[in-house]
Order: structure tokens, then sequence, then C-alpha cells
């Protein structure tokens, strides 16, 4: 059980890695808040998963944390994005604006 409770604790360090490096590298907020969230998510995911199998006791308590963390990241990343597009920054490359038909104040 220790060697799968570190190969997930890799795993999720490495989804950790990803997430920083694509928040870093990507050229607007709203593809930093597409790297970030799912990156995270997956990783916070894997490292808990990993703690698990090497704390067998502690499983309620992580299956508690990884329903927050499904729950709040979305609702976090849209109302990240939502601002965004509120303030006007808005990437010139926008290929597709879907909540210009809203009839929403910006």
């Amino acid at each position: 059980m220790e060697i799968i409770s570190y190969i997930f604790l890799i795993i999720g360090g490495v989804f950790f890695f990803l997430g920083g490096l694509g928040v870093l590298r990507m050229p607007d907020t709203f593809n930093r808040i597409q790297a970030g969230t799912k990156a995270t998510t997956l990783g916070a995911f894997s490292i808990l998963i990993g703690i698990g199998f090497a704390h067998p006791s502690w499983i309620f308590k992580l299956i508690l944390i990884i329903v927050f963390i499904a729950i709040s990241n979305p609702i976090g990343s849209s109302v990240i994005a939502r601002a965004t597009y509120k303030s006007n920054h808005i990437p010139t490359n926008l290929v597709q604006d879907d909540m210009a038909d809203r009839g929403e104040e910006k």
C-alpha cells in the first residue's frame, strides 16, 4: 500500500507542477483558469487518494475534502471568468463570445 501511496503522491505533484506551469505560460486569464483549475483539481484528488492509501483510517475525512474541492473549484473558476469578462479584459483572439447575446452589461 505504501508504494501505491507514493505513486499517487507523485502523480499529484506532477499535476500541481503542470498546473502552475500552465498558469505561467498561458496567454490570457481564461486559458489560465482552465490550466489552473483542471490540473490542481486532479492533483489534489491524486494527493488525497495517496494519503488515503497511506492512512486508511482518514478515508472519510478525505472523501469530504474531495467532495468540497469538486464543488468549489468549478464555482470559483466560473466566478473568476465572469469577473474577467465583466471587467472588459477580453482576449483579442476570442473566436466565440457566448455572453454577448445575453444582453448583460459589462
